[in-house]
């Protein structure tokens, strides 16, 4: 039972701490991009600048 005097209080820091880490990265925009990873890995650059291309023009 004492060792519930910092297990509890060093939980919630470290909940605390990485709801704060997740908030930044949403803010910062980490998210924005999800199909670029994708891409990167799978496919050459000359394809993405295709793909790319393509999305804008669909976009307009």
């Amino acid at each position: 039972m004492d060792g519930l005097i910092y297990l509890i209080p060093a939980a919630l820091f470290l909940g605390l701490l990485g709801l704060g880490f997740f908030i930044w990265a949403i803010k910062n925009d980490q998210y924005d991009d999800l199909e670029g990873a994708t891409y990167r890995a799978l496919f050459e650059e000359d394809d993405i600048a295709e793909e790319l291309k393509e999305k804008e023009k669909r976009a307009d």
